[in-house]
C-alpha cells in the first residue's frame, strides 16, 4: 500500500482505510474488559461482577492516559511524516517512548502503594471492596506494558499502518478469553484469575508489538541520532496533555460518577456495569473515527494540503451518523438480550432494570459524541488544543455535577441523562471553534 494514502487518496476512502482497522483493533480491545465481565458474572456470580465494575471506572483513568499520551505524541510523528522529515519523526517517536515508560512506572507504583484508599475513596460497597482491590493491584502490575502497547499502537497509526495494531489486539484479545477461561474455570482464581489474564495477554502483545515497531521504523532513510531530545519532549508533552484530557474526559467522568453509582449498592452498580461495557463497545467506532480525523488532519496539514482537511471532516460526519443510526436500532431492540449477557440466572430483577434502562436511553444519543470526537480530531490533529481542552472540561463538568446533585434526589437514572448533555456541549464549542479556521495556521512541529 502506498505510505501517503492519507494525503494523495479520496478522503472517504482514506479515512475508512486507516479507521476500519483501528475500530475492529478498538472493539478488541474492549472484548478484553466485555469477556473479564460477562466470565465473571456469568461463572462467579454478580457480586463478582460489581468488583470488576467498580474497578473499571479507575482502570479506564487509566487506559485513557495511554491512548491520549499516544494519541497526542503521534499528531508530531504524523506531521513530520508529512513533511517527509524523517530523522526528526524517529527521535520524537523514541522520545515519546520513553518519556511514557518512565510515567507508566510512576502510576503502577503510585496505584499499587494506594489501591484500597482509592476504592474506598469511590464508595465501594464494603462486601465487594476486597476482592475489586485484589483485581485493581494486578491491574497496576500490568500498566507499563498497556502503555507501551498503547503508544505503539498510536505510532504505528500515525505511519498509516493501523493493520499491524489490530492484528496483535486479535491475538492477545483471543488469548485473554483463554486464559479468562482457564484461570476461573478450571483453576478457580475467581477475579484474580481474569486479572491476570488480561495482564499476560496485554504484556505478550507489547513485546511484540515492540518488536515489529523497530523493524518498521527501520525501513524509513535516515539514521536515528540520539534517543530523547527536550525539543522533542515539549513538543510531544503540548500536544500529549489535551489529548490526554479529552480522552480522559469520559473516563475521569466516569469515575467520579462511579462514586455516586456506588452508594446505590452492590445490584444496581452490577446493572450499570454491565450496560457501562455495552456503552464503552458503542463508542469504539466513533473514538476510531476521531482518531483517524487527527493523523488524517495531521498529514495533510504537513503536506499543506489544507481543502482535504475540509472534505475530511464532511467525510466523518457521514459516517459517524450511519454508526449512530445502526447503534440506536440495536439498542432499541435487542437491550434485554445484551444486558442478559452479562448477568447469570441468579442475578437480581433490579440488575436487570439497571442496565436495560441505561441502554435503551443512551442509544439515542451517540451522534452526539460521535460529532464531538470527529470535531476533537482535527482541532487536536491541527495542534488547536485550547478550545477542545476546554469543550472537554465542559463536558466532565456537566456529567458529573447533574449525576452528583440530582442522582441523590431523583433517581440513578440521571446518572445516564447527563452524558449527552455533555457530550452535546462538547460538540457544540469544538464545532465552533472548527468553523473560524484557525487550526490551519497553528505551528505544531515548530
Amino acid at each position: 500500500m502506498n505510505r501517503e494514502y492519507l494525503i494523495q487518496e479520496k478522503p472517504m476512502k482514506a479515512i475508512l482505510i486507516l479507521a476500519i482497522p483501528m475500530i475492529i483493533g478498538n472493539l478488541f480491545q474492549q472484548f478484553y474488559t466485555m469477556a473479564d465481565s460477562i466470565i465473571v458474572g456469568r461463572f462467579i456470580g454478580e457480586k463478582a461482577l460489581a468488583a470488576v465494575g467498580a474497578s473499571y471506572a479507575l482502570t479506564n483513568v487509566f487506559i485513557s492516559i495511554a491512548i491520549g499520551g499516544g494519541i497526542g505524541a503521534s499528531v508530531i510523528t504524523s506531521h513530520y511524516f508529512g513533511e517527509r522529515r524523517y530523522q526528526e519523526m524517529k527521535k520524537s517517536i523514541s522520545t515519546a517512548l520513553i518519556s511514557f515508560l518512565v510515567l507508566s512506572i510512576i502510576l503502577s507504583i503510585f496505584g499499587l502503594s494506594r489501591s484500597t484508599e482509592l476504592m474506598v475513596l469511590l464508595n465501594t460497597p464494603e462486601n465487594i471492596l476486597e476482592m475489586a482491590t485484589r483485581y485493581l493491584d494486578i491491574y497496576f502490575y500490568g500498566l507499563p506494558f498497556l502503555f507501551m502497547y498503547n503508544v505503539l499502537a498510536a505510532m504505528f497509526n500515525a505511519l498509516g499502518r493501523s493493520r499491524i495494531p489490530l492484528y496483535l489486539l486479535i491475538f492477545s484479545s483471543i488469548l485473554n478469553v483463554v486464559l479468562d477461561l482457564y484461570f476461573v474455570i478450571s483453576l478457580n482464581m475467581g477475579v484474580s484469575g481474569a486479572a491476570w489474564a488480561t495482564f499476560i495477554a496485554q504484556g505478550i502483545s507489547a513485546i511484540l508489538a515492540f518488536l515489529i515497531f523497530i523493524r518498521e521504523l527501520s525501513s524509513y532513510p535516515s539514521k536515528l541520532q540520539g534517543f530523547f531530545s527536550t525539543g522533542e519532549l515539549k513538543r510531544t508533552t503540548r500536544m500529549a496533555l489535551p489529548s490526554i484530557l479529552q480522552q480522559s474526559t469520559v473516563s475521569i467522568g466516569m469515575l467520579l460518577v462511579q462514586s455516586v453509582v456506588n452508594s446505590f449498592g452492590a445490584e444496581i452498580l452490577a446493572g450499570f456495569s454491565a450496560a457501562s461495557r455495552v456503552e464503552s463497545i458503542c463508542i469504539v467506532p466513533m473514538a476510531a473515527l476521531g482518531n483517524a480525523m487527527s493523523t488524517y488532519t495531521a498529514q495533510n496539514l504537513g503536506a499543506r494540503r489544507y481543502q482535504r482537511v475540509h472534505e475530511g471532516y464532511l467525510s466523518g460526519a457521514k459516517l459517524v451518523g450511519l454508526f449512530a443510526l445502526a447503534f440506536c436500532i440495536i439498542l432499541a431492540l435487542f437491550h434485554t438480550p445484551i444486558i442478559s449477557l452479562f448477568l447469570g440466572e441468579d442475578s437480581t430483577e433490579l440488575a436487570m432494570q439497571t442496565g436495560t434502562g441505561f441502554l435503551k436511553f443512551i442509544g439515542w444519543f451517540f451522534i452526539f459524541i460521535g460529532l464531538k470526537m470527529s470535531t476533537d480530531g482535527v482541532l487536536r490533529g491541527a495542534g488547536d488544543t485550547k478550545v477542545f481542552t476546554l469543550a472537554n472540561l465542559v463536558n466532565l463538568s456537566i456529567r458529573v455535577s447533574v449525576s452528583a446533585l440530582l442522582a441523590p434526589l431523583f433517581g440513578v437514572a440521571m446518572v445516564w441523562y447527563a452524558i449527552p448533555m455533555g457530550w452535546l456541549a462538547n460538540f457544540l464549542i469544538s464545532f465552533w471553534e472548527y468553523r473560524k479556521y484557525r487550526w490551519k495556521y497553528v505551528p505544531v512541529t515548530t
